[in-house]
């Protein structure tokens, strides 16, 4: 499936192409060889000799949509013209300064004349030497270029490039300068890429594909989903080794939206064939796949697969079984002659003592999560680099649960839509309610039956709760962590599945609390025990930022009980911890560690704001909460209000509360919020923009629904 293949031809007149695919299954029952283990992940056990996508072979959390027929476009190319390039290969590299790119091309001159040849980028231009009657090389130093960056970080700055042999100029698309390497920390454990000279903190999810039925390739198909990525402040992608090897336009809009890209082979869980012709087909994809994102500074990590050596340990194999050497040789092997710029990571997870241990290496993090671990394990686990992070079964909205046809949470078909293990006698519903009974004080079966609502309500919330402390944690000044890819990005069918977005592109609660959690100017609180709250400050971005710090203490959710303020510097590239205690010159017990009477508050509140001079922004940079008494806030009248508004940037919510509104979501069938699922403290007026459905053309006319508040509030547009 993964290769192309290029078939020369002449064609006299009328001619027929005809493609023949045979049927995977008997294909597969021909072939012979007995496997270490046997993953229960995809079926048919065979699909370990053939090169062809799991989709569609995991009935765990997967559609049964198998690939069949041409995977990419079939292109007919005319062999006409003086000159023909065959091939092109274009290396980059960056000094924290200068940029250098190296340009050979392969041609087929048929007069065999070899004239003058240049190559130009950024301005700057240098010649192409002839090295035989077929190829030309050059080389070009650009002093002081624009360098690309995370988004996160700076600017994604992309150059054209371009050839000229004589009078034909070949267009060679576009690159970017960067450096990459690989921070192992000072023990040898860790795993944290620096770009640049930057440590980065890599965030985001892992990739599903657009369409899971037409596998559609073109900027159409992804550039919505990657947008919204981009807009959820993630840095990076992982597309896993069960999925399919996206088409070049994917990588295009990395580069232009500067999204890592974390790359595996398609190798996932089974015990693969070492034989000659397995091993030769295996290098020549990766081959092609490396040539034709050869420019793309996007590419950042080549992994040799998902989960095969933890599938090894796990079913109890002699660790000298755990890896597969072999295979891992040849791909880093084609890595290190086509992308030396790239980093080669042998299996995911990998690095410690086994091969899914968290606190060395590249890990699997479920230990918040599937493994319904305390919120605080994610820091007295250790992790590392979590390249899978975070599984739940998020609740849609409700326009998304309509989808499916039936009624949510009650229906057979709603529950064999929830992802599960196969095999397992749990799923993903019951890890996301036990989350929900330990954050909210609820009985998620009772609940369930008794208020399908309300439950439906808390499962959105409480999820995206998750994702917000835990990142919270991670990236935290002292943290051990360099990145969290968030398992899955979107649903690959309607229902309550891994995705943080649905399968129609809604995004979840959890994409709203993703980016918050992952906002390159951050503040975040975390319980200390009897060392009491901590605020950690983060500023990703090249520039310093004035800033100021409250932190508010409210009863009742609405009576100031305490409040300190202080100005804070926050320098380029930064991260620091403040203890809450050092704001205020006196005693107050922010956490009611000290357990002196009942609490005298039920929620903390820390904003930073921008400052300039005497000015402060009115709208905060970011937010966080800490909930002494839990999250179970008591269902009262808040003083909601909601003012709609309708200027050039389209129509516009403006809330405002008198008591502390939690989780606040808006419901409208022709509108969803650009923000939702956002704590909103009293005082302070917040505006929503309110984005058109597909084929909306009425004034919005809906609801404001707050977690705590006794009624939603309704609200009518103007036409």
């Amino acid at each position: 499936m993964f290769l192309a293949h290029e078939v020369p031809v002449t064609l006299g007149g009328e001619a027929t192409l005809t493609l023949r695919f045979r049927a995977l299954h008997p294909d597969l029952a021909a072939r012979k060889g007995r496997a270490r283990w046997r993953p229960r992940l995809a079926e048919p056990a065979g699909l370990r000799f053939v090169r062809t996508t799991l989709l569609g072979h995991m009935p765990g959390w997967c559609p049964a949509v198998h690939a069949v027929g041409p995977f990419r476009p079939v292109e007919l190319v005319a062999d006409a013209g003086p000159l023909r390039v065959r091939a092109a290969d274009l290396r980059t590299a960056y000094d924290g300064r200068d940029g250098r790119l190296t340009l050979t091309l392969t041609v087929d001159s048929r007069d065999g004349a070899r004239p003058p040849a240049t190559v130009e980028v950024a301005g700057q231009t240098a010649a192409l030497a002839w090295i035989d009657a077929d190829t030309l090389r050059g080389d070009l130093t650009i002093p002081g270029v624009e360098p690309w960056w995370p988004h996160t970080h700076g600017a994604p700055a992309l150059h054209a490039v371009a050839a000229r042999i004589g009078d034909t100029r070949i267009d060679l698309g576009r690159t970017g300068f960067r450096s990459l390497e690989v921070d192992r920390g000072p023990d040898g454990q860790g795993f944290a890429l620096v770009v640049n000279g930057e440590r980065i903190f890599a965030r985001g999810a892992c990739w599903t594909p657009p369409d899971i039925v037409g596998l559609s390739g073109d900027r159409a198909a992804y550039e919505p989903g990657l947008t919204l990525l981009r807009d959820a402040g993630a840095n990076m992608v992982r597309v896993g080794g069960t999925m399919l090897y996206e088409a070049d336009a994917f990588f295009d809009l990395c580069d232009e939206l500067g999204i890592l890209v974390w790359q595996d082979a398609m190798l996932a869980n089974f015990d693969y064939p070492t034989d000659a012709a397995f091993l030769d087909g295996v290098r020549a994809e990766i081959a092609q796949l490396l040539d034709r994102t050869q420019a793309s500074p996007s590419l950042a990590v080549l992994c040799g697969g998902s989960e095969m050596e933890q599938q090894a340990a796990m079913l109890g194999l002699a660790r000298a079984a755990w890896a597969q050497p072999v295979l891992m040789e040849t791909l880093q092997g084609e890595l290190a002659v086509r992308r030396p710029d790239a980093v080669f990571v042998p299996n995911s997870p990998s690095g410690g003592a086994l091969p899914f241990i968290a606190d060395s290496g590249v890990s699997h993090y479920y230990g918040v999560g599937a493994y319904q671990r305390p919120l605080d394990d994610a820091r007295r686990a250790g992790v590392r680099f979590a390249a899978e992070c975070l599984a739940f079964s998020h609740v849609p909205d409700g326009l998304s649960d309509g989808a499916l046809g039936v009624p949510a949470v009650h229906h057979p078909r709603w529950k064999e839509r929830v992802p599960r293990d196969t095999g397992a006698s749990w799923d993903f519903e019951d890890v996301r309610d036990h989350y929900l009974e330990t954050l909210y004080a609820v009985d998620p079966r009772r609940l369930r039956y008794e208020d399908p609502d309300r439950y439906l309500r808390l499962s959105r919330a409480v999820t995206g709760e998750v994702i917000e402390s835990v990142f919270g944690e991670w990236r935290r000044a002292g943290s051990t962590c360099a990145g969290g890819l968030v398992w899955l990005w979107r649903d690959l069918w309607p229902g309550a599945g891994w995705g943080v977005v649905a399968s129609d592109g809604t995004p979840k609660a959890a994409w709203h609390a993703m980016r918050r959690a992952f906002r390159p100017v951050q503040a975040a609180l975390t319980d200390e025990g009897v060392n009491g709250l901590a605020v950690h400050l983060l500023n990703e971005t090249a520039a310093a930022i004035p800033a100021v710090v409250t932190l508010t203490a409210l009863r009742d959710g609405a009576v100031p009980v305490f409040r300190a303020e202080r100005a804070v510097a926050l320098p380029p590239r930064s991260a620091q911890t403040i203890p809450a205690a050092a704001l205020s010159d006196r005693f107050f017990d922010l956490t009611h560690a000290y357990r002196f009477g009942p609490a005298a508050h039920d929620v903390v509140v820390l904003t930073l704001t921008r400052s300039e001079g005497a000015e402060t922004d009115a709208e905060p940079i970011a937010q966080s909460f800490h909930f002494p008494k839990g999250r179970a806030l008591p269902r009262a009248d808040l003083g909601l209000t909601v003012e709609v508004r309708h200027g050039e940037d389209g129509w516009a919510l403006t809330l405002t509360t008198r008591r502390f509104a939690c989780s606040v979501h808006v419901e409208d069938d022709g509108y969803r919020a650009q923000d939702a699922w956002f704590h909103l403290p009293p005082g302070a007026a917040r505006t929503v923009r309110l984005l058109p459905r597909a084929g909306t053309t009425k004034a919005p006319d809906g609801e404001v629904h707050a977690l705590n508040a006794s009624a939603p509030i309704r609200y009518r547009g103007n036409a």
